[in-house]
This record gives structure tokens, C-alpha cells and sequence, in this order.
């Protein structure tokens, strides 16, 4: 999975030690929430959140993990744009320890949705603006 080596946007945040599972390391299920929670702090630095949500829904997460995460540490969640259509958009995401250790690297397809009819809708301006913003080298 070929990812930027330079982000876009990156959220510092730490894992809880709860978050491991019975085998010690990190549960998978975390990763999406990583990954979620700065989508999250980018659309509130950008002020696209739509009432407090996002214009979008997650469609598709691919991910590839690379060593074992650990709970109760710091973690730096890296964001790119990859690509941007006319209603969806994909993203790769990177989750390094505080030493710099890869731990997982993750894509996804994000589509945006209008919740009154049920069906994808086109980006909305501001959203796409971000966006772009964010994909330039």
C-alpha cells in the first residue's frame, strides 16, 4: 500500500490502555477509531462538519497492519487525500508510534450522502476546497 511519505494532516492522540486485547497488542477495531477520530479533527480544522457530521459515510476501509500496537501509548495519526471524484473521495491514513514505528497503514472510500434521500450527492464546495487543499504537494 503505497501512501505519501509526507502528511497532509496529522492528529496526535493517545491509545487507552483498554484498548489492547487478550493477545497484548492493540485491538484492530481501535485502528478504525484512530482513523475516524482525524477525519474527524480535520473536518473540524477545515469547518465542513455538517451539524456536528460529516457530509459523508465510510464505504470502503482497506488495512494492512505492520507491527503490533500497544495501549496507554502515543500515537501520530496521518492523513492524505489520494483522489477526489465527483461525490466520493479516498483517503490513506498512517498510525506511527511515538518512536516513528509504523503500525498500520489503512486506505478508504468516502462517499457523500444527502441523509434526506438516502443517496450519494456531489462534494459539497467547501468539502471539496479541503480537500484539494489537502491533496497538493
Amino acid at each position: 500500500m503505497e501512501l505519501p511519505a509526507t502528511p497532509h494532516f496529522v492528529l496526535e492522540t493517545t491509545t487507552r490502555w483498554s484498548d489492547e486485547d487478550n493477545q497484548g497488542v492493540l485491538n484492530n477495531a481501535v485502528y478504525m477509531t484512530l482513523f475516524e477520530e482525524a477525519r474527524l479533527a480535520f473536518c473540524r480544522m477545515a469547518g465542513v462538519l455538517e451539524d456536528n457530521r460529516f457530509p459523508f459515510l465510510l464505504a470502503e476501509t482497506t488495512v494492512r497492519f505492520k507491527r503490533p500496537g500497544r495501549g496507554g501509548a502515543s500515537v501520530r495519526v496521518e492523513l492524505n487525500t489520494l483522489e477526489i471524484g465527483k461525490s466520493s473521495f479516498h483517503q490513506g491514513y498512517r498510525v506511527r508510534s511515538e518512536d516513528g514505528e509504523v503500525w498500520a497503514e489503512a486506505k478508504a472510500v468516502l462517499v457523500c450522502y444527502d441523509a434526506a434521500t438516502g443517496e450519494s450527492r456531489p462534494i459539497p464546495e467547501d468539502l471539496r476546497d479541503a480537500l484539494e487543499a489537502m491533496s497538493m504537494d
